[in-house]
């Protein structure tokens, strides 16, 4: 579960183990009730193998306590409607990300993803912390032994947005942003702000495809966000990506416009 700081997944799947004991149920027994064969509750509790969101509810159904693992995860990692998308974040092959608003999640320097989710005025402080640490840890998706080939779209505004609670924060996120794209196996596109309206201000989306060539689609909005799963919904979502993608500048003009939006927001 990437978007969840690695000791608190390690401090989940300690209590499911615990509870699990408790009940006096084998790993057999709990695999079966589960949904899970008893080699990967094992690798699970041992560590060997990510705990994710499917395991989270396949142990609230075992142990029957009301969704006690799911709740816990939620307060104090992801949100529990994000969770099936990070599943499908962390094992796919390629993303392709758009945001007409802000930086994506996976190029977020820490500054900025702070000052970005204190927007959010119902979460405490700590909250905010937890979330901040496992927004940096999800991003190690992109630094690890078989990274995903990832493309982000970005609209100009995004970059240039400025504010007093921004200050000093764009010049070294927009730095981070074109560090990133010296990796082989990263992209961002911009899409510059004399284009004009185009299908993408609708909101943000991303893809993710899996090893096994199967495309998903994630949308956020005001209340949470939804996996989109059905082929006609994918199909659209990649009908839009494909116009986003085509709006962009190429890759080397769009690396040009961020260095010179790096020093339009000034010195870091």
């Amino acid at each position: 579960m990437s978007d969840i700081p690695n000791p608190v997944a390690t401090f989940i799947v300690g209590e499911i183990r615990r509870a699990r004991g408790t009940s006096g149920m084998t790993q057999e027994a709990f695999g079966r009730a589960a949904g899970f064969s008893a080699s990967h509750v094992s690798a699970v509790e041992g560590g060997t193998r990510a705990l994710t969101s499917d395991f989270i509810r396949g142990a609230d159904r075992a142990l029957n306590n009301g969704g006690l693992f799911e709740r816990l995860a939620t307060k104090l990692g992801a949100p529990s409607w994000f969770l099936p998308w990070l599943d499908a974040e962390r094992s796919a092959t390629q993303l392709r990300y758009f945001e007409p608003n802000l930086i994506p999640g996976l190029l977020q320097v820490e500054h900025y993803a702070r000052v970005v989710l204190r927007t959010v005025d119902s979460l405490t402080d700590d909250e905010v912390e937890q979330r901040v640490k496992g927004r940096m840890d999800r991003q190690t998706i992109l630094t690890g032994e078989r990274p995903p080939q990832f493309v982000a779209v970005l609209d100009e505004a995004a970059l240039r947005r400025t504010g007093d609670d921004l200050g000093g924060i764009m010049a070294q996120q927009v730095a981070h942003l074109i560090a990133l794209t010296e990796l082989p196996h990263v992209h961002v596109h911009v899409i510059p702000l004399g284009s004009g309206l185009h299908v993408g201000l609708s909101g943000p989306f991303a893809l993710a495809r899996s090893a096994e060539g199967v495309w998903v689609g994630h949308l956020e909005n005001q209340l949470g966000g939804d996996v989109v799963d059905k082929d006609d919904d994918v199909a659209t979502l990649q009908a839009r990506w494909e116009s986003v993608r085509n709006e962009a500048l190429p890759r080397r003009q769009s690396i040009d416009l961020l260095k010179e939006v790096e020093s339009h927001h000034g010195p870091q």
